[in-house]
């Protein structure tokens, strides 16, 4: 059992948060029960997402995706009146980390899929995107099929030519705008989770391959990964709770 203040400021601490401008509050979104002793994680707060963790028992959801982004209503109405009265019936506090978690070199969704694609990071991008080589070139469907079975899904692939992979860029969810910056440093093959019309155009042009390999697959891990390391320093059950999502 950890004490709620204790656990945000634990977190706070080692994702450093204020080192980030971020489009959301990274930490405590909703302040539920002060002790904790069952955290459920997952990518977003979703209705489903948090109608499990009650289900659980939970006295904590951890979430990439939280609240109050910027630019959307402020108004507690519709969609985000449910998920709160939910959070706030069931005494469930609501922490949310989104570019900390990203970004960090051991709990971060980055650092995790590198660990998982078995690519070990050489350099960054931007102070999230990370860039690593393989030890030997590979053909771009040998590394395609890696991340398939890793993330089981199929990506969408653009192929920019028939050169082989050693190079590699990626960071999570929608980075795809990093493409640019990726070529500059000179990687082979950029892997994201979306796509957007000009990606395509980008990619081709560049001659660096591109992988849309998933918002939320690609956004699994670093919660998961920092909530096992919770559960172990503070000694709390923890589950990850995972929702389908295609995109």
């Amino acid at each position: 059992m950890v004490t709620l203040i204790k656990l945000v400021s634990h977190i706070n601490g080692i994702l450093n948060i204020d080192m980030f401008k971020d489009y959301a509050p990274n930490g405590l979104q909703l302040e539920g029960s002060n002790k904790i002793n069952k955290l459920a994680t997952a990518v977003t707060a979703s209705l489903d997402v948090i109608k499990r963790a009650v289900d659980m028992n939970a006295d904590a959801l951890l979430v990439h995706h939280g609240y109050f982004w910027k630019g959307e209503d402020q108004t507690i109405t519709g969609m985000k009146k449910k998920r709160l009265a939910l959070l706030i019936k069931n005494d469930i506090s609501l922490l949310a980390y989104h570019l900390p978690l990203d970004a960090h070199p051991k709990y971060g969704n980055n650092a995790c899929l590198g660990r998982m694609f078995g690519i070990s990071t050489i350099d960054v991008m931007e102070g999230l995107g990370n860039i690593g080589e393989l030890d030997e070139p590979i053909a771009l469907a040998q590394f395609v099929a890696k991340v398939s079975q890793v993330l089981s899904r199929q990506p969408l692939v653009i192929s920019a030519g028939d050169h082989p992979v050693k190079r590699i860029a990626w960071c999570s969810g929608g980075a795809q705008k990093y493409l640019m910056k990726a070529a500059a440093m000179g990687a082979d093959v950029y892997l994201s989770g979306e796509i957007s019309e000009n990606t395509v155009h980008e990619a081709r042009e560049m001659g660096v391959h591109y992988i849309a390999a998933g918002h939320h697959a690609t956004e699994r891990y670093g919660v998961q990964a920092l909530g096992e390391h919770l559960a172990t320093t503070f000694c709390l059950e923890h589950e990850y709770i995972e929702i389908d999502n295609p995109v």
